[in-house]
């Protein structure tokens, strides 16, 4: 069944963004037994334990552990003992990414999002971003509000593969950047191989004519959008409402992709794009490969981190 960009609903109530806020489908069985540390590894096996133990004190009083802060690069399994604190809680919990916390606070405004967030006890935030200073101060000082309302966190660091070999650089930098609250969070480093053995160069095979005619006979909610009229549509509506959005599809084809000149334009496509991937949507495309659809000056300015986990997570829709 195919639908269309005039055919989603954008809307979104404070209930279904909050609703929003679980672990991710290829996360939602994960537990503390389930992460499988790397003999090779020592750390692997000490960071669950350390995550579980936190978890186990979560509701007691807070005293200087606020919060655990998982720092590691990709493929150690952050996100899974991320996951595993928030289903082995047992306490009102949200999860989410960075960029999904602070959509939301944007949306609903600062006031009203510690209002609603002080309700629960436990935010776990993962993929923490340290390249956006207006985002990273709003976070801090939300944190800190929430904080003083007894609310506990967990958070994962974004470390890219080019920064593997510089210690504790994620770490450093949280505890720079999040000034009023970093000091009381338990920092716990991941090492390990990413064992899906990526790395930063991706493959990408754009449909023939003949196969994107083919595209959505099946009975899956298939969406067919040109890449222009996609730019044009996530300018139009607020980042917080990109979820919903990817949710009312299981697959998309993207038509004439080409690169990206506007910043904005590639920072709210990153975006659309970890909500599709979250939401479980395969990927096609026509046009110039996706290897190129960010400029490469972008890709290595301010925001790589952003671009870098946008292009892994493009490889994996177009593989589902």
């Amino acid at each position: 069944m195919l639908t269309h960009l005039s055919d989603l609903d954008s809307t979104v109530t404070v209930s279904e963004l909050l609703a929003e806020l679980v672990p991710p489908d290829e996360f939602s069985k994960v537990s503390f037994d389930s992460y499988i540390p790397d003999p090779n590894f020592v750390s692997q096996g000490q960071a669950r334990e350390m995550a579980a133990a936190f978890t186990k004190n979560i509701g007691k009083k807070a005293g200087s552990n606020l919060g655990i802060y998982l720092d590691g690069g990709f493929g150690v399994g952050k996100t899974h003992l991320l996951a595993s604190i928030y289903f082995a809680s047992g306490k009102k919990t949200a999860f989410g990414s960075f960029l999904a916390y602070t959509s939301i606070v944007g949306y609903l405004g600062f006031a009203e999002a510690v209002k609603q967030f002080s309700k629960y006890e436990l935010l776990c935030i993962d993929e923490f971003e340290l390249d956006d200073p207006g985002d990273t101060m709003i976070m801090s000082r939300f944190l800190k509000e929430l904080a003083a309302k007894g609310v506990r966190f967990a958070a994962t660091s974004n470390t890219p593969p080019a920064a593997l070999g510089e210690g504790r650089f994620a770490a450093d930098n949280f505890q720079r950047e999040i000034q009023s609250v970093a000091d009381k969070f338990q920092m716990v480093r991941i090492d390990g191989d990413d064992y899906r053995h990526r790395d930063s160069t991706f493959q990408f095979t754009a449909l023939t004519e003949a196969e994107a005619i083919q595209f959505g006979q099946g009975e899956q909610t298939s969406l067919i959008v040109d890449f222009d009229e996609l730019l044009t549509f996530l300018g139009s509506i607020h980042q917080s409402r990109y979820a919903k959005v990817a949710e009312q599809f299981q697959a998309v084809l993207i038509r004439n992709v080409r690169q990206i000149n506007d910043q904005f334009e590639g920072i709210r496509l990153v975006s659309f794009i970890d909500r599709c991937y979250e939401a479980g949507v395969a990927l096609s495309f026509t046009g110039d490969s996706l290897a190129s659809l960010f400029r490469e000056d972008h890709v290595q300015g301010a925001y790589r981190k952003k671009y870098l986990r946008a292009l892994s997570r493009l490889a994996a829709m177009c593989s589902r």
